[in-house]
């Protein structure tokens, strides 16, 4: 249950960093609201999944997540840049994270 936190942590960190971008320097008012009540959300359940998993594996998944799930939001919403290296990079991060869990660090 406590990788499903996780998980879950990750994916409001995609969301947190979004909203970060849409507030547009916290000059947009809602979107600024949806960060802070994604950060809460991510960190709360981050927190949660720690309880029991090991911290460098569980905190290299949640930032594993943020940084792919973040990277693939700006490619495919906001019309970012696709470069062969920013794939490569985004495949060795998840491969990184896969390795982390293969190595013990995920049971």
């Amino acid at each position: 249950m406590a990788w499903v936190f996780i998980l879950v942590a990750g994916l409001f960190e995609v969301a947190m960093a979004y909203s970060l971008k849409l507030s547009d320097g916290f000059s947009e008012v809602l979107p600024s609201i949806g960060f802070v009540v994604f950060s809460v959300l991510s960190f709360g359940l981050l927190a949660i999944g720690l309880k029991t998993l090991e911290v460098g594996t569980a905190y290299a998944v949640w930032t594993g997540i943020g940084a792919v799930g973040t990277a693939a939001l700006g490619i495919i919403v906001l019309g970012e840049s696709a470069s062969a290296l920013k794939i490569a990079s985004i495949l060795l991060i998840i491969a990184g994270v896969v390795g982390l869990n293969l190595a013990g660090g995920g049971h």
